[in-house]
């Protein structure tokens, strides 16, 4: 299996760099939607596997199970449909209608939990779920992405990638979720350059940054835990969004870059913009933003005008005027 799945490494990072348009600082941003299955979660889910492979906890006959909001699971999905491995992701009513159909014609099984946890998430639930089917599972694994040093592991070759392309590199903007992401990159960068900054993007009601939980609508950011890979990442500023300014920061993206992306990369991109609007010192400063996924799975969400209304309903807010 190790044969067959290093045919894929090819068709996973080295993603596309460019520049955005912007007045008030230098900002780039990492195309990290081209990798295979479409996120960048590809990193994290092929390095979670490979070492699962190679340590022997993973054989041909494996069922992998793994809790997700969305691009985890079609990672590890495309990956195990490559192997030929049983895969059963757990998923809540926050995921995407597109991710949810394709699970269901890549996964053995999708179980799909619809109680919230004590915080007004779904993690925790899932979490719960997840641990009871690997302990009835005979020969399961646990694709674990909150715990697995191999998750944040994976992003050590963006870490690489992201050196090799500036000289000159003062601030990192990532959005926090199960927190792979920024944990290998700061891990990673911090090593060899300690003097750029990593800011962290999350939204309001996530518990990774605030004890104040809420309920949340937007797959992709944000956590009802922290995740305790976390303890390994190296953190200089968070950035907290609301969940109507990520519609705001995502057709900001479009409108203004004509990058169509997700949620995530929305809020990174309006936390960005709004970092040096209201920092002068920082104007020239050169900015790297990590763009995870595509908006194709948010059709149906946050770019879709009634749903954003209904949200603002929810939350009590005053509807944003948008023009995608």
């Amino acid at each position: 299996m190790l044969n067959e799945l290093g045919k894929l490494a090819a068709f996973i990072g080295n993603t596309p760099l460019i520049e955005l348009k912007n007045k008030e600082a230098n900002l780039f941003a990492k195309l990290e939607y081209n990798n295979f299955s479409g996120s960048s979660k590809d990193r994290a889910a092929f390095n979670i596997i490979y070492n699962g492979i190679k340590s022997g906890k993973i054989t041909e006959h494996t069922t992998i199970i793994a809790s997700s909001s969305g691009n985890l699971a079609i990672a590890v999905a495309s990956i195990c449909k490559r192997l030929r491995l049983r895969f059963i992701p757990v998923i809540d009513p926050n995921i995407n209608s597109s991710y949810e159909t394709l699970l269901n014609l890549m996964s053995h099984q999708v179980v799909k939990v619809t109680e919230r946890d004590h915080t007004g998430g779904y993690l925790l639930t899932r979490i719960n779920v997840v641990n009871e089917l690997h302990e009835r599972t005979p020969d399961s694994f646990i694709a674990d992405q909150y715990s697995d040093p191999n998750n944040y592991k994976g992003y050590y070759g963006l870490g690489e990638e992201i050196l090799s392309s500036f000289d000159r590199l003062d601030y990192i903007f990532v959005a926090v979720s199960s927190s792979g992401a920024i944990t290998g990159i700061s891990d990673f960068i911090k090593k060899k350059r300690p003097e750029v900054k990593i800011v962290g993007v999350d939204v309001e009601g996530s518990v990774i940054f605030s004890d104040k939980p809420v309920k949340r609508y937007i797959s992709g950011i944000g956590a009802s835990q922290v995740p305790p890979i976390m303890e390994n990442a190296i953190i200089d500023d968070v950035v907290i969004v609301s969940q109507m300014s990520i519609i705001r920061g995502c057709s900001e993206l479009l409108n203004e870059q004509a990058i169509f992306a997700g949620a995530s990369s929305g809020a990174v991109y309006l936390a960005a913009k709004n970092y040096f609007r209201f920092n002068d010192s920082d104007t020239k400063a050169t900015s790297l933003l990590i763009f995870p996924d595509k908006g194709h799975t948010y059709l149906d969400t946050i770019y879709n005008q009634e749903w954003g209304t209904q949200l603002a309903a929810k939350l009590n807010e005053e509807v944003l005027s948008i023009n995608f």
